[in-house]
């Protein structure tokens, strides 16, 4: 898979339970209108918020009414046990790549450590042929996974361990591991294509993708010329949505393009929007979305 892949937010109702259509629609919806997959149950779909049940419910929506090679699925939780089971699952309804993060709870962690936690999910995988993407998001994990760790993994098992999403927003981190061989390289920032023709980056993975994919997709097909100018407008909506907690704000803004307030139910530990945010984002929708 290549290209702009978003991030996608899970609707829930009142009870905290992911609501399937809804959830769907707008997964339609992105891949209609310039995505080249989708991300589900990552972040920003607060999959670490829903419990196992819920978390395979949606994966078992998007695999039976989705296009299976445009998907990639978070599968990563602090407890090995529960990372494999959820994998397997992801197996088994045919995703190709699962997102896994790192065990982010016991530190400090060594390198060591890191290699055999991610050495176990393998080899309980067996002969599966799903893909391990790494998922480096510090910001939320507390720890950065190592380069030399990831290189390790890949040079071992290059047919499992093949390509990582990065969060942390250091696009120095992103080049250096676009140089292994046959390893896909996804920063988490839409802005990032600028140079993904010569730093060799497969794409990007983006919450913002959710509204940014229309200038977005334009600026990935013409990636390998000058697009400054696509990229200035991206930076600047990236910006703006991201100025209060985001999350929320992709759901408003998804709530204000479908006229579904189910989109603003939020699990905790995240808060509603106050009227002041909610206003500056239905006018940044209405000029530039």
């Amino acid at each position: 898979m290549f290209g702009v892949i978003a991030a996608v937010p899970t609707p829930i109702n009142i009870d905290g339970n992911p609501i399937l259509d809804t959830f769907l629609e707008h997964c339609e919806w992105v891949l209609q209108n310039g995505c080249d997959g989708v991300n589900i149950l990552g972040s920003t779909g607060e999959a670490n918020s829903f419990n196992s049940h819920q978390r395979k419910l949606v994966m078992e929506s998007a695999s039976q009414n989705l296009n299976n090679q445009k998907l990639m699925v978070g599968t990563g939780t602090p407890s090995i046990s529960e990372t494999i089971h959820l994998t397997q699952i992801a197996d088994d309804l045919n995703y190709q790549v699962a997102l896994v993060l790192p065990p982010f709870y016991y530190k400090p962690i060594t390198n060591n450590g890191l290699f055999l936690w991610y050495q176990t999910l393998h080899e309980k995988l067996g002969n599966r042929k799903i893909k391990i993407y790494f998922y480096n998001f510090p910001q939320m994990t507390g720890l950065i996974i190592p380069i030399e760790v990831i290189e390790q993994l890949h040079n071992q098992w290059p047919d499992r361990f093949c390509g990582i999403k990065d969060s942390s927003g250091d696009l120095n981190y992103c080049r250096t591991l676009s140089k292994n061989k046959n390893f896909k390289v996804f920063p988490s920032s839409e802005v990032s294509i600028s140079e993904a023709h010569i730093s060799k980056f497969s794409g990007c993975i983006s919450a913002t993708a959710n509204q940014t994919l229309f200038l977005s997709s334009k600026a990935w097909a013409k990636k390998d010329e000058n697009i400054d100018h696509l990229v200035s407008k991206i930076k600047h909506l990236r910006e703006e949505i991201s100025k209060d907690s985001l999350v929320p704000s992709i759901k408003f803004l998804v709530s204000t393009r479908t006229k579904n307030k189910d989109w603003n139910n939020l699990l905790p530990p995240f808060n509603s929007l106050n009227e002041k945010r909610q206003q500056d984002l239905v006018s940044l929708y209405d000029k530039n979305l």
